[in-house]
């Protein structure tokens, strides 16, 4: 049976994963307020009997004292874990929507089922406020009526040296 032929497909078109995927972590390289050159990884894994390839990740900023802003253009995907990188995944668009605080991160490529995926965002820097900042992963298969299914919160902690 082809991935295709298990998804599930609303009356509408649209279409939706059969097996979530799951958000597996979110980890910074430096936690300190107010660094330069971190990268914040987010990792989801695509199970299997998914039923659809990943075609895009939306990270939204819940929480947190401030608006980080990225270098968008630095973005980066591979197959596996921060201490474990695997093959590079290609990327299509990465975006900013600057009225709800969301990065749209679309595979060129879509994922394949079965695999773990990490992104990687570069700051500009690290926040100046210390604390808790929060980040709303969805998951969409690929597909022009794709149905984003949430996978939680990725927790990202900063602290001041001091």
């Amino acid at each position: 049976m082809s991935p295709s032929s298990r998804a599930i497909q609303l009356a509408d078109g649209t279409v939706s994963f059969e097996k979530p995927p799951r958000l597996i972590d979110a980890t910074t390289t430096f936690d300190r307020i107010n660094v330069w050159g971190a990268t914040y990884y987010f990792t989801v894994s695509l199970p299997e009997n998914a039923g659809e390839p990943l075609g895009q990740v939306t990270i939204t900023q819940n929480e947190g004292l401030e608006i980080i802003r990225f270098k968008l253009n630095d973005s980066e995907a591979f197959v596996g874990k921060p201490e474990n990188k695997g093959e590079k995944l290609g990327l299509g668009k990465v975006i900013r929507d600057s009225q709800t605080n969301t990065i749209s991160v679309m595979f060129d490529p879509p994922v394949p089922p079965g695999k773990t995926v990490t992104i990687g965002l570069d700051p500009v820097r690290n926040p100046f406020s210390s604390g808790v900042y929060l980040f709303r992963i969805k998951a969409f298969p690929a597909g022009e009526k794709a149905y984003g299914l949430d996978l939680g919160v990725g927790r990202l902690h900063f602290y001041s040296p001091f």
